[in-house]
């Protein structure tokens, strides 16, 4: 497995590869490139075995100092082997290197293995709430 991150919008072939993927880990939800272009400091992070999209890990600034882990996920292929853990860890690190003081993740209790591995990794829950769509979401954060 190889892992490598890019700041900004990644390459064609990369950027295909996390789409595809975004649409089968999110039941088919699109990522457009449109969405991507407006973050701010965007940072990909990717897992590729070969020539194939294993796993990724979308982040970007959202204030000084404060970094948002936004999307991410593993092809239920690779599921198991620990590439969540990996991006996860090198995300931390660029962003941590990057001076950022706090990163901020949002999460849904359906996603209870993403929930678990944020706390295991020391994130706390600061705060919950109901979305515009009615799903419960809740809000955790880590100090770096």
């Amino acid at each position: 497995m190889n892992y490598t991150y890019f700041n900004g919008i990644p390459n064609k072939e990369i950027l295909i590869g996390i789409q595809d993927l975004h649409k089968h880990v999110f039941e088919g939800a699109e990522l457009e490139v449109s969405e991507l272009k407006v973050k701010p400091q965007l940072l990909c992070c990717v897992a590729i075995d070969n020539a194939r999209l294993a796993g990724f890990k979308l982040g970007y600034e959202m204030g000084e100092g404060k970094f948002y882990s936004w999307l991410g996920g593993v092809h239920s292929d690779y599921r198991g082997q620990g590439i969540a853990s990996y991006l996860m860890e090198l995300q931390h690190k660029i962003v941590q290197e990057s001076g950022y003081k706090i990163i901020r993740t949002i999460g849904r209790n359906q996603r209870r293995a993403m929930l678990v591995l944020n706390i295991k990794y020391g994130f706390n829950v600061i705060e919950t709430f109901i979305s515009k769509k009615g799903t419960h979401k809740i809000i955790l954060e880590k100090d770096l």
